[in-house]
């Protein structure tokens, strides 16, 4: 079986302007209260729930997914093996998620989640 996206992130130069314009716009319910003002994205459906937040300086907006995987780097090592390029290794945020981000052949954003 293959691995379930899990998760999107839509980063952007002003967090709170694009929570407050993804929330109005889909009616989406955004919780940010957290240190980081990172918006918990509850979109109400049957999709996939997200997170919106603001990009760190220097950095271009983007979007992400997260794809769900028993051993992230397993699938960075894959990754790198088939040309992506590895960007964040395994990171834990403590009580939250353990990530990895990788660069795909063009230059795309995929996360991965352990899961």
């Amino acid at each position: 079986m293959g691995s379930s996206v899990v998760h999107w992130e839509i980063s952007a130069r002003d967090g709170k302007r694009a929570q407050e314009f993804y929330g109005k716009l889909f009616d989406w319910k955004i919780d940010a209260n957290n240190p980081m003002a990172y918006g918990l994205v509850d979109t109400g459906g049957a999709g996939i729930n997200g997170g919106i937040g603001q990009v760190q300086d220097g950095q271009p907006p983007d979007v992400t997914f997260y794809v769900q995987v028993s051993d992230l780097q397993e699938y960075l090592d894959k990754a790198e093996d088939l040309g992506g390029k590895t960007l964040v290794p395994p990171t834990e945020i403590p009580n939250t998620v353990t990530f990895a981000l990788f660069q795909d052949l063009d230059g795309n954003t995929v996360g991965l989640v352990k899961g």
